[in-house]
């Protein structure tokens, strides 16, 4: 994800993390709930993983398999640019075997960017229709918008997110800046979400700190955390975020899914063992790693 990733001016860029949100003194309850680390990347097919986290020579059918060994969850762009049909998904599911592992798909583009998401229903049906049949694999679901999509249009996101199931757990993306550099339009958009029950993604990105909001709509978290690869500056971040997330852990946090985007590939494997260092999960069981 290449997002607000402007590495030319990285190092003035750099800022600690901002205080929380309004809304997520609201939202912790300050009882500690013991849960998973849940560590991915944007998909398991990366030409980076290959002789690195890989074994070289892997054959196709098994990179799955392999990634669910050393993640255990993964953000699902392969639904951004299709809807599959339930058989695709359960054959995704029978390559994690017995592991616990999530699945958190990202809505359809034909919604999210192509749709005004008020003549959606149909597309949305057959999303949902498809994804359910991860059953127990099925993370939280993301709606990423698009960078044009301004508040000016907040009606229709509003209703749309109404309209979606209650029992499924669904969190926003929203890179337009006048989402966060508005306070009317960024209060109103915490509140909203909170009253629907709907997660706020927060996006650590550098050259969008505006989108770093720490703001906990629900109790749980999606992180997307985009690094360079191999700058110091990568792992003092890391560092800050260890801090911060044991700090919401101890005030209720439920969740955590944290998504790893390195931007340059040859760094990815490095990175991730230097995550699994600073969180102390042992390589191929992260699952078992508890807050």
């Amino acid at each position: 994800m290449d997002f607000g990733a402007n590495w030319q001016q990285y190092d003035q860029l750099y800022h600690p993390l901002p205080p929380d949100e309004w809304v997520t003194s609201e939202t912790l309850t300050g009882t500690a709930v013991p849960h998973p680390l849940r560590i991915g990347t944007s998909g398991w097919s990366r030409a980076a993983y290959m002789g690195t986290l890989y074994p070289r020579g892997i054959k196709e059918t098994g990179l799955l398999t392999e990634y669910s060994r050393l993640f255990n969850c993964v953000e699902l762009n392969a639904t951004h640019y299709k809807i599959y049909a339930p058989d695709a998904v359960r054959k995704w599911v029978e390559k994690t075997g017995s592991r616990d592992f999530k699945f958190c798909p990202k809505v359809p583009q034909s919604i999210s960017h192509h749709s005004t998401l008020l003549n959606a229903g149909v597309e949305t049906a057959a999303f949902l229709e498809g994804i359910a049949a991860f059953e127990d694999r099925l993370g939280p679901i993301f709606l990423q918008l698009s960078e044009y999509f301004s508040p000016v249009r907040k009606i229709n996101l509003y209703k749309y997110l109404e309209s979606l199931p209650r029992q499924l757990t669904f969190f926003v993306e929203v890179r337009h800046p006048d989402w966060f550099g508005n306070p009317r339009e960024r209060a109103e958009l915490f509140r909203t979400l909170k009253d629907l029950g709907i997660g706020a993604v927060i996006t650590d990105t550098p050259g969008r700190r505006d989108c770093l909001h720490m703001g906990l709509t629900i109790p749980k978290l999606m992180l997307r955390f985009v690094t360079q690869g191999g700058h110091p500056l990568d792992s003092i971040r890391l560092r800050d975020w260890k801090a911060r997330l044991d700090e919401w852990n101890a005030r209720g946090l439920e969740e955590t899914y944290f998504f790893l985007h390195v931007h340059d590939g040859k760094y990815e494997a490095g990175f991730y063992e230097e995550v699994q260092a600073l969180f102390g999960l042992a390589r191929s069981q992260p699952q078992m790693t508890l807050f």
